[in-house]
C-alpha cells in the first residue's frame, strides 16, 4: 500500500470520525499533533532541540483568546494575529538562540521561554492564574457558524490538514533538503556555501508559526486559555510525543501527540471500566497516575523503540522489501 492511499485512507477516517467519537476531543487531537509535527520540523529534519516551543503555542492562545473575547476580532483575523505573534516571538527567540548549539542551545530556548511564562503570568490581559475565559467562536468569514461543533471539527480539520501539508512540502523542498544536510554534518553544510544560520532561523520560525496555530486553533475550540500552555511542562509533553511516535518522520509526532493525549483524557475512564469488568479496584485510580503511565511508555519506546513507533515500523516494512528479493534469489 503506497503513501498516496495511506493518506487517502487516514482523511477519510477523520471525515467520519465526529459521527462515532466526541467532537471537541477530536479538536483537540489534531491540535496537538500538529503542535508536535511543527516541533519535529525542527529536531526532527534540523537537528536543533527546543525546551521552549510552548511559549509560541500558548502565547498564539492568549492573543487569539484576547483579540477574540475583548476587542471583538472575526475568528480568521483573531487566528492570524496569533500566528503573526507566534512567528514575531519565534524570531526574537531565535536570534539569540541559533548561536550557541546543542544543550546551549536548548537552555536558552527553556529560559527565554520561562520569561515568556512569567510575563503571561503578571501580564493583566492574560488574567493571571485564573487564565482566559469565555473565548468565543464566532463565525469564519461571516458565513460558518463555528458554535456548532461539527461545523467546527471540519475547519479545524482543514487548518490541521493545511499545516500537515505545508510541513510535508517544507521537508521535501530543496530547502528541506539543506536542512536535512544541515542535521547530518553541519561543517559540511558550511563548506558547500550554505548560511547555516539563516537556515536554522527559518525553520525556527516556521516551526514556531505552526506551533501558534496549533494554539491559537486549540483556545478557539475550548474557549479558554490558561498557563498551562505556556508552562515548561507543555515543552516536555510535545517532546514526549515527537519521540514515542517517530522524531524524523512525517506520521510520527500525529500518533505520539494522538496517543499521549488519549491517555490523559481518557485513561480514567478506561481504568473504571476495566475496574467494573475484572472487579480490581486498582484500575480505578489509574486516572491519577497519567504521569507515571506516560513515563513507562516513554522509557518503552527509548529501550525498545529507538525510532518511535513509526520509525520502528517503517524498518520492519524496509527490512521486509531486502529480504523478500533475497529469498527469491
Amino acid at each position: 500500500m503506497n503513501r498516496k492511499t495511506l493518506s487517502l485512507l487516514g482523511l477519510l477516517l477523520f471525515l467520519a470520525a465526529p459521527f462515532f467519537a466526541y467532537p471537541v476531543f477530536l479538536m483537540k487531537l489534531l491540535c496537538f499533533a500538529l503542535f508536535a509535527c511543527a516541533f519535529n520540523l525542527l529536531i526532527g529534519f534540523t537537528g536543533l532541540l527546543s525546551f521552549g516551543h510552548a511559549a509560541f503555542f500558548g502565547s498564539a492562545g492568549y492573543v487569539t483568546g484576547h483579540l477574540l473575547a475583548v476587542v471583538g476580532l472575526p475568528t480568521e483575523l483573531g487566528i492570524a494575529a496569533g500566528v503573526a505573534a507566534a512567528g514575531l516571538l519565534g524570531l526574537a527567540i531565535g536570534l539569540l538562540a541559533i548561536r550557541r548549539q546543542g544543550i546551549y542551545f536548548s537552555m536558552i530556548t527553556l529560559a527565554l521561554a520561562q520569561m515568556v511564562y512569567f510575563a503571561a503570568l503578571r501580564a493583566p490581559f492574560t488574567h493571571g492564574e485564573d487564565g482566559l475565559q469565555g473565548v468565543p467562536r464566532g463565525r469564519l468569514l461571516g458565513l460558518l457558524d463555528l458554535s456548532n461543533d461539527l461545523t467546527m471539527y471540519y475547519v479545524v480539520l482543514a487548518i490541521a490538514a493545511a499545516g500537515f501539508a505545508l510541513i510535508y512540502r517544507t521537508v521535501h523542498s530543496p530547502f528541506g533538503q539543506v536542512l536535512k544536510a544541515i542535521k547530518e554534518n553541519e561543517a559540511r553544510a558550511v563548506s558547500l556555501g550554505y548560511e547555516v544560520d539563516r537556515y536554522k532561523l527559518l525553520a525556527f520560525v516556521l516551526s514556531a508559526s505552526l506551533a501558534g496555530l496549533a494554539g491559537a486553533t486549540k483556545t478557539v475550540v475550548l474557549g479558554f486559555e490558561t498557563l498551562t500552555d505556556v508552562h515548561w511542562t507543555m515543552s516536555g509533553l510535545v517532546v514526549l510525543m515527537t519521540l514515542v511516535g517517530g522524531m524524523g518522520t512525517i506520521a510520527g509526532p500525529i500518533v505520539g501527540a494522538f496517543l499521549i493525549i488519549a491517555l490523559e483524557n481518557k485513561l480514567g475512564d478506561w481504568g473504571t471500566w476495566l475496574s467494573e469488568r475484572l472487579g480490581i479496584a486498582w484500575f480505578a485510580s489509574l486516572g491519577e497516575s497519567v504521569g507515571m503511565v506516560t513515563g513507562l511508555i516513554f522509557i518503552v519506546c527509548v529501550l525498545l523503540f529507538r525510532r518511535g513507533i513509526v520509525g520502528e515500523m517503517g524498518a520492519l516494512l524496509e527490512s521486509g522489501k531486502r529480504t523478500a528479493p533475497a529469498e527469491r534469489t
